[in-house]
Formats: structure tokens, C-alpha cells, sequence
């Protein structure tokens, strides 16, 4: 028997699952830590993860996985990453971290990123980059650049947070096109680096490490850190790419007209286009996708709205620290609508589905009287599909179609209210399957070490359930999201 490892960096935990090869079957995962990882923020619209912690959660659920399911570390093939997508993280010149990784629900970045849109153009900004510059990774840098120079002036690479989880498995600091994209740094009209974009921001391009390829023997996994996870040098570190590109592979997402939803802490819808497109007011985002390549071109069309998953937790621990489960069954008992109680989902920064705005979370149409603790379980569900639906009509303005979703079984779409909520209210029909970005990372990884073809990589992958749009349900979302539309408008 042989394994293949994979690693999913999230905001809130660590994952790593466990991945038999003949039968393409997850054996286990291990998860740290065991509650949310916690975030720095020193002002408001800011949000902070020291890069170290990362790796030290990586370590512990590697731990956790071997002590579940022990098995022999030199059978292990190939090892691939996910991880949270925007966030920065720089080095020095001995590849350690000269400041807390500025992660992707950080909005210092904003006024900066519309300045860029405005200095490059229009033109240049939605047909090269295909977006603006907006909150990305390179507008953080280009903060970084201007409110601590004394660190900017250290800085050997700029990474994002998978490129830093690599380096630390391997001691090799390198990157991707589909995570240049993502940063904000890739020319798609010219398929390189923009140097438009270094020139206004400043940047030397000695600060991009290495571009490898996503799926091949990127590096190899080093004797130090090999000891620490507990696994044996020399696996091939085989892949690497952001959370929502790769939850999309994991969903077998990879051709125009497939889209991929993900409900975790932020919510994502994503779907693939063979052209190269963009919003023109960057409310919804195009990347490269984890298997585009210069001749045959896939972008992920992404549509994310933060305040998804965190605003269910928040709503959890007012609520007392009842379990998702038991939040479930009391909202499922409440009306479609929650009597009149609307919740307004972002509360987690700067919103790019709303031009970049700060609103904050609201919810409106309290009756003291009335609502109990589950309208608001309903509500702020509601709420989150609601949000999705709003970004949703932008793609398809773009010609992103969502007859059909696929969904991991998941976070929130382990609510049967939620699932019913996004069915109903997008129209879609929503396929869920046993799976995860940490899998996911672990099938592509087999592609990367030539294991498995495109085909063979989804070997077990299982669909367990669909979920229908039913007419008289339809309405009275339809109803219900307009009261919604409207209170947003209204702010």
C-alpha cells in the first residue's frame, strides 16, 4: 500500500488527510488545533496570522493523523497543499519571516489597490490582469512598502501562505502562476509576470521566488523538517495552490461550465471559463486556474463573500455554545423568512462582492416579542445564501452558468437548511460529494509525482447526495431575498 499526503491551511485550523492510492480513499485526517486559530488584529479591518503558527499546526495534525492511523512514512509518494488565498508573507534573506502574514480578510490594502486601478487604467487593469489590484497580495506588499520600509528593505521573497508551508517543508522558496494570479501579479494578455504593475508598486522582481509548475516534483521534503512532522526525507512536495481553486479540483472542476461551492469560514462560489474575463467593477474575481497552461487557458471565476462560516460560529458562541447540529434543528423549525429578522452577512472585512466595503454585519427587524434565538440561527443562513445569490447574478453577467454546483459535505453544507436555502434560492441543483481540500490536495499531489492521470485521480471520489430546487419553495425564497436585496440596498 501507497499514500499521498495532503495539507489544507486554513484561517481557523490545519488538516492534513491521508490518501491510499489503490483505492483512491481517504484513511484519515488530522486536524489542529482543536479549537479556531486565533487572529491579530490591531485595528480595525485588519486581520493577522503569525507564519510560524501555521507550521507548527501542521506539525501537530500530521501528529494527530499518525496516532489515528499509523502507517509506514516511507510509503508515502508525494505530499500537496491548499491553503488560504491573498495572504502575504515575507522573508529575509535566511527565509524567515520578518512580520505576521497579512491574510486575505485583511483590508488595509484597499485605498492602495484602487489607487493602482486608477494610475494603470481601466483597460490595462481588467484585460491584463483581469482584475484590480484591489485588497490583493501585491497591494499588502506595496502597504508593507509604505508603512514599514525598515521591513520592506529585508525582504528577500514575497510568499503566499502555501509558497511559506512549502519552504518550511523543503528549505526552497518558490511560487506559481496560479498564485502570482491570485496576488495580483499576473499578466494574462502576455502570460507573465506584469511589469506594469512592479514598476508603479516598486517592486524588483528578484522578490518573486521561483515559478514552478502546480502539478509536478516541485521540491522535496528536508531531513529537519521531515523529523518534526515524523514522516522521512526526500517526498516529493508535488503540488500547491489556493483553497478555492483547489476545492474545485477536489470537486473534479476543471472544464468550462463546472462550478464549485465552498461554505467554510469565508463562502465561495467558483466557476470555469476558457476566456479570459473580468467584472468591470471587480466585484467577483478571475484567476488562473490550478490546470490552465498558455495554450489551453481555464480561469476560476471567483465570487467570495467573507462573513460565511465565521458569522455561524459568531452566532454559536452568543448563542452559548450550542452545537451546529442542535443550531440546525432549532432554526429548521422557524419559517422560511425568519418572521421578518434579516441578517446582513458582512462582518468580516471589506467586501469585494460590494465594490470593497466596509459595512460591518447588521441584523435587522428585531421583535422583542417575536424572534427567538433560532430566527436568528435561520436568519444568519439566510443570510450567507442571500450574499452568495447577489454575487452569483454578477457571474452571470459574465457567463458563468449554475444549473449545477458541486459541493464538498461540508461545513455549512452540513446544514440541511443551508442546502435547502442555496437550492432554492439560486435555482441550482447542488451535487455534495466526500470530500475535502486536504484530499483534494493529496489527489493532485498524485498527479504531480505522475501516479495518477487527470482521470485516475478521482478514483473515489463519491457522490453522496443531490439536492433538488423545488417551485413552491423557490417562491418564497424569492420573496425573502428580495426583503433582503432591499435592506442592503438601503445601506
Amino acid at each position: 500500500m501507497k499514500y499521498l499526503l495532503g495539507y489544507d491551511v486554513g484561517s481557523s485550523s490545519v488538516k492534513v488527510a491521508l490518501l491510499d492510492i489503490e483505492t483512491g480513499k481517504a484513511l484519515a485526517t488530522g486536524t489542529s488545533p482543536d479549537q479556531e486559530m486565533g487572529m491579530i488584529a490591531h485595528e480595525p479591518g485588519w486581520a493577522e496570522q503569525h507564519p510560524d503558527s501555521w507550521w507548527q499546526e501542521a506539525v501537530n495534525a500530521t501528529h494527530k493523523l499518525k496516532a489515528k492511523y499509523p502507517f509506514d512514512p516511507a510509503l508515502v509518494a508525494g505530499i500537496g497543499i491548499s491553503y488560504q488565498m491573498h495572504g502575504l508573507v515575507v522573508v529575509d534573506k535566511d527565509l524567515r519571516p520578518l512580520r505576521p502574514s497579512i491574510i486575505w480578510c485583511d483590508s488595509r490594502a484597499v485605498e492602495i489597490g484602487n489607487h493602482a486601478m486608477d494610475d494603470l487604467g481601466a483597460e490595462y487593469s481588467l484585460h491584463h490582469l483581469l482584475n484590480s489590484p484591489g485588497n490583493f497580495t501585491a497591494s499588502k506588499l506595496k502597504w508593507v512598502k509604505d508603512k514599514e520600509p525598515q521591513i520592506f528593505e529585508q525582504i528577500r521573497y514575497f510568499m503566499l501562505p502555501g509558497d511559506y508551508l512549502a519552504l518550511r517543508m523543503s528549505g526552497t522558496p518558490q511560487t506559481t502562476v496560479s498564485g502570482l494570479s491570485e496576488g495580483i501579479f499576473w499578466d494574462f494578455a502576455e502570460q507573465k509576470v506584469s511589469q506594469k504593475l512592479l514598476d508603479l508598486y516598486g517592486f524588483d522582481s528578484a522578490l518573486i521566488p521561483q515559478i514552478v509548475d502546480t502539478f509536478s516534483p516541485q521540491s522535496q521534503l528536508s531531513a529537519s523538517a521531515a523529523a518534526e512532522l515524523g514522516l522521512k526525507a526526500g517526498i516529493p512536495i508535488a503540488y500547491r495552490a489556493g483553497d478555492q481553486p483547489n476545492n474545485a479540483f477536489s470537486l473534479n472542476v476543471l472544464n468550462p461550465g463546472e462550478v464549485a461551492t465552498t461554505a467554510g469560514t469565508s463562502g465561495v462560489v467558483y466557476g470555469i471559463n476558457a476566456q479570459a474575463t473580468s467584472d468591470p467593477l471587480s466585484r467577483v474575481n478571475t484567476f488562473a486556474h490550478v490546470n490552465s497552461t498558455p495554450e489551453e487557458q481555464r480561469n476560476g471565476v471567483l465570487l467570495c463573500v467573507n462573513g460565511t462560516g465565521i458569522l455561524n460560529s459568531w452566532v454559536r458562541r452568543f448563542a452559548g455554545g450550542l452545537s451546529y447540529d442542535e443550531m440546525n434543528r432549532q432554526a429548521a423549525h422557524t419559517p422560511i423568512g425568519a418572521e421578518g429578522l434579516t441578517f446582513l452577512p458582512f462582518g468580516n472585512g471589506a467586501e469585494r462582492v460590494l465594490e470593497n466595503r466596509l459595512l460591518g454585519g447588521q441584523l435587522q427587524g428585531i421583535n422583542f416579542n417575536r424572534h427567538t434565538p433560532a430566527h436568528v440561527f435561520r436568519a444568519a443562513q439566510e443570510g450567507i445564501v442571500f450574499a452568495l445569490q447577489y454575487g452569483l447574478q454578477v457571474m452571470k453577467e459574465m457567463g458563468v452558468q449554475t444549473h449545477t454546483v458541486r459541493a464538498g459535505h461540508a461545513n455549512l453544507f452540513l446544514s440541511p437548511l443551508f442546502r435547502e436555502a442555496f437550492a432554492n434560492t439560486t435555482g441550482a441543483t447542488i451535487e455534495l460529494y466526500d470530500t475535502d481540500g486536504a484530499q483534494g490536495a493529496a489527489r493532485a499531489a498524485g498527479i504531480g509525482t505522475g501516479v495518477f492521470d487527470t482521470k485516475s485521480a478521482f478514483n473515489g471520489l463519491t457522490q453522496i447526495a443531490t439536492v433538488e430546487p423545488l417551485a413552491d419553495l423557490q417562491e418564497k425564497y424569492a420573496n425573502t431575498y428580495a426583503v433582503w436585496e432591499d435592506a442592503l440596498k438601503k445601506i
